[in-house]
């Protein structure tokens, strides 16, 4: 059960970073141009945002499950332990947060621009933290 846990983990993720980034791009783009806040646009945001939201629920049960989680959190000296234990889920739940912060800023805007610039920011900033903390070489 736990290899299931741990290989959804690691599949997901690869959504997830695909959706997010499609999202900063189009962020980005938005906030450069002059081009009109759609419901497209919003979609693409709440995807992102939904995508995010799963992939930390499964990194949860995946860290409390997994022998590289919570039980070898006392292995600091161990830099790869380190990784998985502590710094991923940390920098990573932090991601999630800004990007949670990016989705609900751009609700209480009235311009397409400034909608555009808090998804650009906070997801471009959420999408930076999760592939400084990815353990690529678990990953290849």
């Amino acid at each position: 059960m736990e290899k299931i846990i741990q290989q959804a983990h690691s599949g997901w993720a690869y959504l997830v970073l695909l959706v997010l980034i499609i999202a900063v791009v189009n962020g980005l783009s938005g906030m450069f141009s002059n081009r009109e806040f759609k419901a497209s646009d919003k979609r693409l945001g709440l995807f992102a945002l939904i995508a995010t939201h799963v992939q930390l629920v499964i990194g949860l049960i995946t860290y409390f499950t997994s022998p590289l989680g919570l039980s070898s959190f006392g292995q600091m000296s161990n830099s790869a332990l380190r990784l998985t234990s502590l710094e991923h889920p940390l920098v990573n739940l932090i991601a999630v947060i800004l990007i949670t912060v990016g989705w609900s800023k751009h609700k209480k805007k009235e311009l397409s621009k400034d909608k555009f610039r808090c998804f650009g920011i906070f997801y471009t900033l959420g999408l930076v933290l999760i592939l400084s903390r990815i353990p690529w070489n678990l990953w290849f």
